[in-house]
């Protein structure tokens, strides 16, 4: 009998050899220990127990009594079903003793991407500037597109300039995302090197672009966080980090840029994904439209 304890960790160790990113390893193990959690107070301990009628309270669970929305309850059935497709890799469970397989998503009404319109980016700007780094970071974003991620490993070695005068950022391969190099425009390059700068010089070498005062890289969570407070001094609301990403899109597009060329920069598997920016670009009042990022 296999306990549900003692295979979160090799689940977790398979995912990581699949090529996982860090943050996907988080969450999944987040989800799973959550289940883990909830089955073992139910006097469920082992796999082989488990029963799509043990799965479904727990979903009834998420959603009532810690208030997640139907989004996150859908990734968290996918969490699940990833780690049984795991068990039955593993030959802990069969085909027919999958209990994820009935479980049904919920019904998630699609929403269009937001964007920024011109007056709240300027804006947002302004609410940045007073701090170098997070102005750095807001200019970052909106020049390139780059996944919070993406910025967050950001290294001085990424930023590149050829013979030509061209500037780019290289982008490495990391988890599922390809390596791809995305042009950085005079604004976005003199912007982070107005911020190098600016950094002690007992940390000039330091690999990292955006970093702490001790020179370790900056968490994620707290460049999220920094860029939240910053929306909100700038009157901004009902918007995220991934906004300033969606708005960089459809500026592109709003100004003539190839769809396949757009979709290559932010790094799209699928070219839907760009094409669907398509139907934020029927602005109704002037202060609405993207203007000149």
């Amino acid at each position: 009998m296999a306990l549900v304890k003692e295979l979160v960790q090799k689940f977790i160790d398979y995912l990581r050899n699949s090529g996982k990113s860090e943050s996907t390893l988080v969450a999944y193990r987040k989800d799973i220990e959550q289940l883990q959690d909830f089955l073992i107070g139910h006097g469920i301990n082992t796999v082989e127990d488990i029963t799509t009628e043990d799965l479904k309270p727990f979903l009834e669970y998420l959603q009532v009594e810690k208030g997640f929305n139907l989004k996150t309850i859908s990734r968290k059935i996918n969490s699940i079903r990833t780690f049984f497709r795991f068990l039955k890799e593993i030959n802990v469970i069969s085909e027919t003793k999958d209990p994820s397989l009935k479980l049904t998503h919920p019904k998630i009404e699609a929403k269009l991407p937001r964007i920024l319109n011109r007056i709240e980016y300027r804006a947002l700007r302004d609410a940045s500037r007073t701090d170098i780094r997070l102005y750095t970071m807001v200019e970052i974003l909106l020049q390139t597109g780059l996944r919070i991620g993406e910025l967050q490993r950001l290294e001085t070695e990424d930023i590149k300039v050829t013979q030509l005068g061209h500037k780019y950022v290289q982008i490495k391969h990391f988890g599922s995302h390809e390596k791809r190099n995305v042009p950085l425009n005079e604004t976005g390059y003199q912007a982070i090197q107005d911020y190098l700068k600016a950094r002690p010089q007992a940390l000039s070498t330091v690999k990292n672009v955006f970093i702490t005062k001790s020179g370790n890289g900056i968490p994620i969570r707290n460049m999220r966080s920094a860029i939240k407070r910053a929306f909100s001094r700038a009157g901004i609301r009902n918007a995220t980090v991934n906004d300033i990403r969606n708005t960089f899109i459809a500026h592109h597009l709003a100004n003539g840029v190839n769809v396949l060329t757009v979709a290559k920069i932010v790094g799209h598997k699928r070219i839907s994904t760009t094409e669907k920016y398509f139907e934020l670009l029927r602005p109704k009042q002037d202060n609405e439209r993207i203007g000149e990022l």
